[in-house]
């Protein structure tokens, strides 16, 4: 019981993964989605996906060539439903959270094949990461 006490834990601990836990609160995403809301590389977002599947935090489904993830509805191991309710009641305020949030309004405009083929770039240059040299917005 100890060691799946720590996989879950340990899971919800890094910073990237409890983004992606917060960001499926509002439902099921492609992995593509994910990759270009957090703008990491694909096989980043890929380690931290089956890191939290391994946890029993998420559950996944294949369509076609797409893989879509939701937070788990089912009890995959004892600790999972409290991490949670715990990542629900958590970051409400938290700056990276509001952000992850705003760009998935952008994501969520895009079709999936087009931000699977394009990545983040098939975003509005209003959802880019805010640049503060160079005359970019402040």
């Amino acid at each position: 019981m100890l060691e799946t006490f720590e996989t879950v834990s340990k899971a919800v601990a890094d910073p990237s993964r409890a983004r992606i836990l917060k960001l499926l609160e509002g439902g099921e995403l492609c992995v593509c989605q994910i990759t270009a809301v957090l703008n990491l590389a694909p096989a980043t977002i890929s380690k931290h996906l089956a890191g939290l599947k391994t946890a029993g935090l998420l559950q996944q489904r294949r369509d076609g060539k797409w893989v879509y993830y939701r937070l788990a509805d089912r009890e995959l191991n004892a600790y999972a439903r409290g991490f949670l309710a715990l990542m629900r009641t958590s970051l409400q305020d938290d700056p990276t959270v509001a952000e992850d949030r705003r760009v998935l309004g952008m994501v969520n405009g895009v079709p999936v094949q087009t931000l699977c083929d394009q990545g983040r770039a098939a975003l509005p240059l209003m959802s880019q990461a805010p640049s503060t040299c160079c005359g970019g917005p402040s």
